[in-house]
């Protein structure tokens, strides 16, 4: 039994320092046969204690989607890049949708955000690509 829950101990502080749920799942999978054991189970029964609790597991977060990955567009995203939501004058817009514009003391390249009628005023950055900024207007029109 002190064996089982050794290696789930250890497990679990694996667990810790790596930040994966797999090893999680290990140490609650060693602790079924643990327990197993302390039932005095034989050892045929505490593997299977730990397997069954094992897989239950990772069907479990499987189903969840804990363990799917989650996909962020960087570019989008304001915890990333601290100029998205931030507001920018724009003078005019070319016919091909892009602009020049005047932020943080440079002049940027713009381009308009899809669905977004081109037209002169506040704009709010939504994304950044490289240099370009994307933006969308300011106001009503422009949920951004």
């Amino acid at each position: 039994m002190w064996i089982w829950l050794g290696l789930a101990a250890l497990a679990l502080i694996g667990e810790l320092t790596t930040g994966t749920f797999y090893l999680l799942l290990v140490a609650l999978g060693l602790a079924a046969g643990g327990i197993a054991a302390w039932f005095s189970a034989g050892l045929q029964w505490e593997l299977v204690a730990c397997g069954v609790v094992l897989l239950l597991g990772l069907l479990v977060l499987r189903k969840t989607r804990v363990l799917k990955k989650r996909e962020v567009n960087s570019a989008r995203n304001a915890d990333v890049i601290l100029d998205i939501g931030q507001t920018v004058p724009v003078e005019a817009w070319s016919e091909s949708g892009t602009a020049r514009v005047w932020y943080r003391g440079a002049h940027w390249q713009a381009e308009l955000a899809a669905g977004h009628p081109p037209q002169a005023g506040e704009h709010i950055i939504t994304e950044v690509r490289g240099s370009i900024l994307v933006l969308a207007p300011k106001g009503p029109s422009g949920s951004a």
